[in-house]
């Protein structure tokens, strides 16, 4: 029978180890929502909200966790604007240790039975051959929505800190963190950016809750008139000493100003300071979303992995 077990901050904490340990030989089997980082950010700002429609399952050998499935059922999805989103079908983040390759079966079997006669996408790497000769077996395909200029799929970009350009930022703006404004200003920077959002003071105070969150490695451009214009959240893998930036983002009136490149590269000092010698981020990977691959790429990022979107319907 399948678990409907929710998923808990504890069960983070093993699903980001199993992440550490996949990072440190094969970082391009790093599912897309499975990173250190990723997994820290949908569950702090997700769980209070989102929490009853998740369910999971955990795979272990010899006491270490070696795969996961992170089920993200139907729900309703309230917005900043007002507005509400019905989502009407389900979403499998997960991950399998390369050395248990063969677990993905019984993953996808878990997933089928717990979202039960709905339609169902999921994002294995396309790195990962074997995983997608096993979900092609039991009926997954291409989603047609990845396809295209404007298609789904993510892709995770990475760069060493080696040699990092001093971040310029225009006359009257500074950095600050969110240690030193506070939750509500860091909880306005994210709205403003990502409107409209179903993120709120109760998403960030569960991401303040998780073990990886750091607020001064939270960071944030302020304007002259006291704006918080930029934001990015860093999330420091300290055994492999590399740090992800989750999300990016800046208010629409304070765009092309620099904000992004300046923050990005100032967030890089930082988390070299912190302990970093490697940086990622994603962002969609599809020609016809070139802004953000755009701005990474000027930072000295460059493609890692992408994902490879599937859906059964």
């Amino acid at each position: 029978m399948a678990e409907v077990e929710p998923v808990s901050a504890e069960d983070v904490q093993l699903m980001q180890d199993l992440a550490q340990r996949v990072t440190a030989t094969r970082p391009d089997l790093v599912n897309s929502d499975a990173s250190f980082g990723e997994l820290a950010w949908n569950w702090g700002k997700g769980h209070a909200s989102d929490g009853a429609s998740w369910r999971r399952r955990l795979w272990f050998s010899g006491g270490d966790l070696v795969a996961w499935g992170w089920a993200h059922l139907p729900r309703q999805v309230k917005r900043s604007d007002g507005s509400v989103k019905n989502v009407t079908g389900a979403y499998l983040a997960y991950q399998v240790h390369p050395d248990h390759a063969a677990v993905v079966d019984e993953v996808i079997d878990w997933y089928d039975a717990t979202a039960g006669d709905i339609e169902r996408t999921v994002l294995p790497g396309a790195a990962d051959e074997f995983a997608l000769r096993r979900w092609a077996a039991h009926g997954y395909q291409t989603d047609p929505a990845s396809l295209g200029d404007t298609g789904s799929w993510t892709q995770l970009n990475e760069r060493d800190l080696t040699d990092v350009q001093q971040p310029v930022l225009p006359n009257g703006f500074r950095f600050r963190t969110a240690d030193e404004v506070g939750p509500q200003a860091a909880v306005q920077a994210h709205v403003d950016a990502w409107a409209p959002t179903a993120y709120t003071a109760e998403s960030y105070e569960g991401i303040r809750q998780t073990a990886a969150y750091r607020g001064d490695l939270h960071v944030l451009v302020e304007a002259p008139d006291g704006t918080m214009a930029s934001s990015t959240i860093m999330w420091l893998d300290e055994a492999n000493k590399t740090a992800e930036f989750e999300p990016v983002g800046t208010h629409p009136g304070y765009r092309r100003l620099g904000l992004g490149r300046a923050m990005l590269l100032h967030g890089m000092h930082l988390a070299r300071a912190a302990g970093a010698t490697h940086m990622t981020v994603a962002c969609l990977g599809a020609p016809g979303h070139p802004q953000a691959r755009g701005l990474y790429y000027g930072v000295g990022f460059r493609e890692l992995s992408r994902d490879a979107p599937l859906i059964k319907t």
